[in-house]
Order: C-alpha cells, then structure tokens, then sequence
C-alpha cells in the first residue's frame, strides 16, 4: 500500500519522506504506534517507491568550481547572523526577507555541492561560538536534508531551523556562555531557557516558516526522554527535530567551546554512534555518519606517509577514499605547492604502498583557509 497521508504531521514521525510504499511488518508496526488512521493511495500502491518522495540530487559543480559561490554565500550567512544576533538583542525584529536570502543562498550551493560550502565552513576560524555554530549546524542539515533526498522546501526548512533554534542565547548573560568551567545546578538550569526563548523570539517574528517555533524547541530533547525542555520520547520528537539534534550535537562537539576541548571529527560520529538508539534516532544516526562520511570535508587528517592534509571532497561510492589535499610534509613543513590526491584511484607512497588516512585531527588544529587549497 502507498501511505499518502497520516492523522499527524509528518515531521512529528520518524519517516524519512512524505508518501512511501508501506512493505513491511515494522513499518506496519511504527504506523501503529504513531498514528490511529492512514490515508491510502490505491493508484500509487504496489508500485515501485525508489523515488517516489524523493528527489535524486546529482553534483553540478566540482568543489574547486563551487569554492567562490561557496565564500559568498558563507560570508552573507556570517554577516546575517552577526546582525541578527545584534538586532534582536537590542530589542528589534528580525528581518525575516533577509533571514530568507541568506538561507535559500547556501542551500543553494549545497545542491550544487554539498563539499565547498562545508570545506570553506570548517577552514574559517570561529572567533565568535554562537554565530559559528549557527551556521555550521544550518549547513549540516542543510547537507543532510540532501542526502536523504528530500524536497528543496524541506531542505530550505532544515536551512532555517539550524541558523536560529540557538537564537534565544542571546538573552542570557555573556558571562553564562563564556563561563570556561562546567555549570553550576543553577546556572545550567539558566543556559536550558534559551530553547524557550528561541521559541519566543520565533513565534514573534512575521515572516517565518509557520512550524519553525515549534520545532526550534527540539535539537535538546532526547530519544530516551532525558532531554530537555519537555523530556520528550522518540514518538514526540520527530524526524525534523532528531536530525536538528544530532546537526547540534555532531557540530558542538567539534567546536572549541569555552568549557570543552573539541574531539576530531571521527571520535565525534564515534560518539553519535554509541549514542544511537538511546539519545538519538539510530535510523538517522546511521544515516548522517554515511552523510558527513568517516573522514568528514574540512578534516586535517594524517596519512600514513606522516604527511597532513585536508578532505576536500567526497568519494560517495568509496567512503574510506576521499580527495585530500596535502598540506604539510612528513617532517611538519608547509608544503608548496600542496598535493592533490585521489585516493579512490590509489596513489602511492612508494612502490609497493599506497595512500590511506592513518588518523583525523582535531578541525583547526593547523590553521588554512580554504582559498589557499586552490591556489597553485
């Protein structure tokens, strides 16, 4: 049977698209669960559901291509947040028609190539934690809303919620957010308000994506009901709040926080992946690790040649085989000019050796800019 419809909104459940063949007991078994009545298609039944609710994206640019639209679109988002975190703090209203722009722009790029804007992400230095992790997470599920093929509103969706389901930190004390020992009791239970505040400032803001408030107050809530501000289980979350959960987890553990040293990106997906099932939609979990990949775009990665270089590209067929440009040398030098390698195509070290990736580093642990891995 082809489910068309459920008695819930979809984003309340942990289908992944809107319509699919049902086939199977347990997709039986989660409808139940979740919904009392269901809405069949008889036309669309017994047909083949490859595509049906997904779109099929395809690259339309190569990294080194989508490098400058990529920049651009960065910039206008960091510029963006900077003024809405300022404006909004002072009182005023959003400006929703520019909040708009500067979203439909980066995921713009994403669809063109989810590498560059990712790559040109993670080589920016991150002098101020809450405009960066804004923007990182909008591009992760930016990202992550094309992987799993869903419609370019749906993406343009996930685009809004990650740049401003943390806006309601603005309204908490400077000394709150930049105290570099662990919370206090207390002070955490200050910190947990800003989801309410997000929600607050959102639902006042003309212009926005109607469900956005409602949904900004869930990248906090856990699968096991252990997370906050409502204790929320599995059932009540929903696949638009569990991949906003795991986006914010993934980026906050590979950022320097000023309470936390960040992890190298491969023990973060580690993380997310013991965490699956218990915080975290599994499903999804497994979904977003095959997303941002073993070695994640923007990872300083050591090669078994002692040589450190930087992922710039995706190998979607072969995940354990990137693009990497080289950096620096066996014995730490900056390498001039850098080395391309593909190593799907296994370049060698020596003769009877070829390249492969020893470790990742943490993201910023040798300083680059993204325009200087294209410049030869």
């Amino acid at each position: 049977m082809y489910v068309a419809e459920l008695d819930r909104p979809w984003t309340d459940t942990p289908f992944m698209f809107q319509g699919f063949v049902l086939r199977t007991q347990q997709q039986l078994d989660t409808l139940r669960r979740y919904c009392s009545t269901v809405l069949v298609d008889i036309e669309r039944s017994e047909v083949d559901d490859t595509q049906q609710g997904r779109v099929a994206y395809v690259d339309k640019a190569s990294v080194e291509q989508e490098i400058a639209p990529a920049r651009t679109a960065y910039a206008g988002g960091s510029s963006l947040m900077r003024e809405v975190f300022a404006t909004v703090k002072a009182g005023r209203a959003l400006d929703a028609e520019r909040v708009k722009a500067a979203v439909t722009t980066m995921a713009e790029s994403v669809l063109r190539n989810p590498d560059a804007l990712l790559l040109y992400s993670q080589l920016r230095e991150k002098d101020d934690y809450t405009v960066a992790h804004s923007l990182d997470v909008c591009l992760y599920m930016i990202a992550f809303g094309r992987f799993l093929q869903l419609e370019p509103g749906q993406i343009e969706f996930l685009g809004y919620l990650g740049l401003l389901q943390d806006i309601g930190k603005v309204r908490l004390p400077g000394e709150l957010l930049e105290k570099p020992g662990r919370l206090s009791v207390a002070e955490f239970e200050r910190a947990k308000l800003h989801v309410s505040y997000s929600v607050e400032i959102l639902r006042a803001t003309p212009g926005l994506p109607r469900d956005l408030p409602r949904l900004a107050g869930l990248h906090h809530e856990r699968h096991d009901g252990s997370g906050y501000p409502r204790n929320l289980r599995a059932p009540e979350i929903g696949m638009i709040g569990s991949i906003a959960a795991i986006a914010d987890t993934f980026d906050a553990l590979t950022l320097r926080r000023p309470y936390a040293e960040p992890v190298a990106p491969s023990a973060a997906l580690n993380m997310l992946y013991k965490w699956r099932g218990v915080f975290f939609d599994a499903q999804l979990v497994e979904q977003f690790i095959r997303c941002i990949g073993i070695f994640p775009v923007g990872s300083l990665v050591e090669l078994n040649s002692g040589e450190v270089g930087v992922v710039i590209a995706q190998n979607q067929v072969k995940r354990l085989l990137p693009r990497v440009m080289v950096i620096r040398d066996a014995a730490g030098n900056p390498l001039r000019p850098h080395k391309l390698l593909d190593l799907s195509r296994e370049p060698k070290v020596s003769a009877d050796e070829a390249y492969r990736i020893r470790r990742t580093l943490e993201y910023g642990r040798i300083p680059v800019k993204a325009e200087e891995l294209f410049m030869q």
